[in-house]
């Protein structure tokens, strides 16, 4: 196992997706990267006190900043790219807002006019708080919202919606111990990384979470050719998880639902029928996010719930 290490610059961090960008670090299953992440902003410091613009990196595209992407050797369309969350450490900074801007949820709570309400945030990485500068405190439990790679498909591709082969997830436990699964869809994979959430409830209810840089993302990569995916799929220390994505929340939690009893046939052979009537009893559905067009929802099965 080889350990690389990643900073951020105009040459390690991009906007879009695209399985048309050239890696900028190739590594072989079972290596780890070290990353130091962006804000999703492309902020190279805080914003002033009262939410003005700061410095960013430039040149910068549209969209979350993301570092990479890399190559693993020998990843192909049809493999399951298994990404084992180490470490996260959050910068010493972050922010938050709401309102201001034109958004479904703003629209639809009547706070899309006037001006967006910013706060700035102190972070704490060993005491894991964050304090803003009005006093407000929370607990942190950082994660990235942006992990993923490239849809087999020509030109660019906004880092705004989540795909079944990843992007702007959103999933608040992929958190330290946790370990995402990702189909493949283009050869070498290509995956990035970015969006630093220092805490987020289940929605993204706000638009933004506590967006931050991170000062540490260890990631652990591994191919599986023994696992066959259409969506991802997460194991935490808590239990595993199955996500949808769909513009209609309807449907994301059918694809989420459909991709739980995939698995709990897996784990237990059951059958179809048999493993839904046991989730509708231990299986908790889940809203990820509802602010990037394409909406998520995780289905949710503790470890130990089912006994056979």
């Amino acid at each position: 196992m080889t350990i690389h290490y990643i900073t951020p610059s105009s040459k390690t961090v991009h906007g879009p997706y695209s399985k048309d960008r050239d890696p900028i670090l190739s590594i072989n299953s079972g290596d780890t990267v070290r990353y130091k992440t962006l804000d999703a902003t492309w902020g190279l410091e805080p914003f002033t006190e009262d939410g003005r613009q700061r410095k960013k990196l430039e040149p910068r595209e549209p969209g979350h900043a993301l570092c990479g992407p890399i190559e693993i050797r020998g990843a192909e369309p049809g493999m399951v790219l298994e990404i084992k969350i180490n470490n996260i450490i959050p910068g010493t900074w972050g922010w938050s807002s709401a309102g201001g801007f034109p958004h479904p949820v703003n629209e639809r709570l009547g706070i899309a006019t006037g001006e967006e309400f910013h706060l700035n945030w102190t972070l704490d990485p060993i005491s894991m708080v964050g304090i803003s500068q009005f006093g407000h405190q929370v607990a942190l439990r950082p994660f990235m919202g942006n992990i993923g790679m490239p849809p087999n498909e020509e030109g660019m591709h906004s880092t705004f919606p989540p795909r079944f082969c990843g992007g702007n997830i959103d999933c608040k436990e992929l958190v330290v111990g946790s370990t995402l699964y990702l189909p493949v869809a283009v050869p070498g994979g290509l995956f990035s990384v970015g969006d630093g959430h220092a805490v987020q409830g289940d929605g993204e209810v706000g638009v933004p979470a506590l967006e931050c840089p991170m000062e540490l993302v260890d990631l652990t990569f591994n191919l599986r050719t023994d696992m066959k995916l259409l969506m991802p799929r997460a194991k935490t220390t808590e239990g595993w998880l199955t996500l949808g994505f769909h513009e209609d929340l309807d449907e994301a939690s059918m694809i989420a639902l459909d991709g739980m009893l995939d698995l709990i046939q897996e784990l237990y052979g059951f059958n179809r029928k048999e493993s839904l009537t046991l989730a509708s009893l231990v299986v908790d559905l889940r809203i990820t996010q509802i602010v990037n067009g394409t909406k998520g929802v995780h289905a949710f099965l503790p470890y130990g719930a089912i006994k056979k």
